[in-house]
């Protein structure tokens, strides 16, 4: 069973549908337990960081995360969802993110000719390879709605990255903890392979 956290924030129901029709059993819960015996657990999320990581404090998720990594279970976030798993972000300050992974979540620059948010289709290229991308070729599109973007501490957990006004990382992985940036349910062929790949570790 795939486990897709509840937790009040937005475009749930997208991942949940994106799931199910690669033919996965899969459950919206706030449930420790459902969670915590999950075979995969996905993070989605649209939303403010600060009142996103209050729902999560609310439901009593920040530990059970935590396990979710400690216990070795795939773990995903996708948008808000990669931003929470770091330690903070420019939208909330002084709003302490879970922490799972090391790096800063920045606001894109104020300029004339960059609109923000960064929202549409754009390529993704590959630093290093990543278990997301398997069959998955350099410069494939995907589908982005974002204001703030991961400038990750370990440069060796960046999987991809993308441009927009400047390079900034676009998916990580570091053990059994996945994320990306883009919306892999909106993001056609290409994105469902990758939600395939990852359902499948």
């Amino acid at each position: 069973m795939v486990a897709i956290v509840d937790y009040d924030a937005g475009n749930i129901r997208s991942v949940e549908k994106a799931v199910k029709y690669l033919g996965k059993d899969c459950r919206l819960t706030s449930d420790k337990d459902e969670i915590l015996s999950a075979d995969h657990v996905i993070l989605p999320g649209v939303g403010a960081f600060g009142d996103c990581m209050g729902h999560l404090k609310d439901r009593h998720l920040i530990d059970v995360l935590n396990e979710v990594k400690d216990k070795d279970i795939p773990f995903l976030g996708i948008c808000l969802g990669l931003q929470l798993l770091f330690n903070d972000s420019e939208e909330s300050r002084g709003v302490e993110g879970l922490g799972l992974l090391s790096g800063h979540i920045i606001r894109f620059p104020e300029r004339e000719d960059l609109k923000v948010p960064h929202m549409g289709w754009n390529s993704i290229h590959f630093p290093k390879s990543g278990r997301l991308f398997k069959g998955i070729p350099d410069g494939s599109f995907v589908y982005f709605v974002h204001s703030y973007y991961l400038a990750a501490d370990d440069r060796s957990i960046v999987t991809a990255t993308c441009d927009y006004g400047n390079t900034f990382d676009a998916s990580v992985e570091q053990g059994n903890v996945f994320a990306t940036q883009f919306h892999p349910e909106k993001s056609g062929e290409v994105g469902l392979q990758i939600l395939k790949n990852f359902l499948e570790i």
